[in-house]
């Protein structure tokens, strides 16, 4: 069921420049919003300062531009809120639902490679077998006083809340399993707060109530439904789309050096022609 007043919004990470793959997604989100008579937003997820640059920030604006893909009311970076993400975290912390991590990649690595297997989270990652929330309070004051560098995790445990869900176009009523995840990392060693705890709260603050996005971070939602839940945040509709891929059949991504946008615009290809397929390519209204 998709609400009746709609703002969807695409919200890249400057860590490269725009393939078909985000402009599929960016024309989808527009496509959306535009149909009901409501509002599409743009939002940088600049938060990984070892990986967003500038560069490909003022690009991202640029490329959006030339195919005709306008947005509504100003650009939101997420670098210039992290107050905002400080805040979450802190009333997460003074409802005992976080912890530091003091562990490392390649201690958890060990710690699992111990065990007979490994599990892994829906989106892939190795499950967090735990290991810093079961550090008592001196242990965990002993190593911050060290200066010893952490990361914040969710107990899962504690924060858990059963018969979450959320209501998918096209598909109705699904049914969440946020515990899949584990101890999930809301802040990072080497950035102030985490992708789940940073588009979560953004989609709230933004008023966004259709989340339209690639089916590869369906498995994310429940994740979000939950830190929706555990802050009182309303909750968007969601619409997860098939993803573009190549002539092999695999997924356009910057890693596989996918053709961007700015490629295309270099070889002469019209913008128009590009809309043409995306139009083509984007999946009907509910």
């Amino acid at each position: 069921m998709v609400p009746m007043s709609v703002t969807t919004r695409f919200a890249p990470s400057p860590t490269g420049y725009l393939h078909l793959g985000h402009a599929f997604s960016a024309f989808n989100a527009r496509k959306r919003a535009r149909d009901a008579g409501g509002r599409f937003l743009l939002r940088l997820e600049d938060i990984d300062p070892a990986r967003c640059r500038p560069e490909f920030a003022a690009a991202i604006v640029e490329d959006l531009n030339w195919l005709g893909l306008d947005w509504d009311g100003p650009v939101r970076v997420q670098s210039e809120h992290l107050a905002e993400y400080r805040a979450v975290l802190d009333r997460l912390a003074a409802q005992g639902l976080v912890y530091p991590c003091f562990c490392t990649r390649s201690d958890v690595m060990r710690e699992l490679s111990a065990s007979a297997a490994a599990p892994h989270a829906p989106d892939g990652a190795p499950l967090y077998p735990g290991t810093c929330r079961r550090l008592s309070p001196r242990q965990r004051a002993d190593r911050l006083g060290a200066g010893e560098r952490w990361a914040l995790r969710l107990d899962m445990a504690a924060a858990l809340r059963p018969g979450l869900f959320y209501e998918e176009a096209g598909e109705g009523r699904i049914a969440c399993h946020p515990e899949a995840f584990g101890d999930v990392v809301l802040a990072r060693k080497d950035a102030p707060a985490s992708y789940h705890l940073c588009v979560t709260h953004d989609d709230a603050v933004q008023g966004v109530t259709l989340v339209t996005r690639g089916e590869d971070l369906r498995p994310s939602t429940d994740l979000h439904r939950l830190i929706q839940a555990l802050m009182g945040w309303p909750v968007p509709a969601y619409a997860h789309h098939r993803l573009i891929v190549d002539t092999d059949g695999k997924r356009l991504a910057k890693r596989n050096r996918a053709v961007t946008l700015r490629d295309m615009r270099e070889r002469g290809i019209p913008p128009m022609e590009i809309i043409e397929r995306l139009r083509a390519e984007a999946p009907p209204a509910p």
